[in-house]
Parts: structure tokens; sequence; C-alpha cells
């Protein structure tokens, strides 16, 4: 199911209400011209799927957080925003992984030059 950045936090919210409580994952997809982000939504008394899919264009890569509806959410946006650049607002902002990372690229990113140092100057 394809969705807006604007509509992702209603659509998850129905979906919640439509029995999908739990989280499978969070990620993104690097399209080069843009970025998606993908949600995996489970029911699981119903052992069913949903797929969410929204289209970020790469000038406006900033979504609303889910974590009031999806606890386990805040793992997987911070990971977004790091590893892809993605800000997630309403989010912790606080690192996970990158803690000496400069933030001027994203590892899974198409454009990311692996070798080249990255680590802050100090």
């Amino acid at each position: 199911m394809e969705t807006t950045k604007e509509a992702l936090v209603k659509t998850c919210a129905e979906l919640k209400q439509e029995g999908y409580d739990y989280l499978n994952a969070i990620t993104a997809v690097d399209y080069t011209d843009h970025l998606e982000a993908v949600y995996i939504l489970y029911n699981t008394e119903k052992k069913s799927e949903s797929v969410i899919t929204v289209m970020l264009p790469i000038n406006d890569l900033e979504l609303s957080t889910i974590s009031n509806m999806y606890a386990g959410a805040v793992w997987y946006e911070r990971e977004m925003q790091e590893m892809f650049g993605i800000k997630i607002t309403g989010a912790n902002q606080e690192r996970l992984l990158l803690e000496e990372w400069n933030g001027a690229d994203y590892p899974l990113r198409k454009e990311f030059i692996w070798g080249k140092d990255y680590k802050k100057k100090t």
C-alpha cells in the first residue's frame, strides 16, 4: 500500500485499529532520485502482513514518527536518520550507531563513498 508522508501517521493508526498490532520493520530504499520508506506491519491474530511505502523526494526527506503507536519504531527511526538521512520529526534524535560520524554522508545511500574518512575531527 502506498501512502503520502502527510498521511503516514493516519494510515498506520487505521491499520493499528484493524488489528495490525506488531511493527515488523521499518527501512528505506535509495532509488538515487528519491528514497522510499518502507513500513511492515503485522496482524498477529489474522497472521497477515501489510507493507506501507512512502515516496520521499531527495530534497524533502522528512517523516513523522509512529513511535507513539509502535514503541519499537524508535530504533528503526533512529537508524533511518543515521543511515539514510531521513529526518523523523517527533523522534529521538540521539545517535544510535554512528557516534563519531560527521553526519554529512549516509552509509546506506548510493552516493556514499566507501573508504572515505567520515569521522568527526576532534
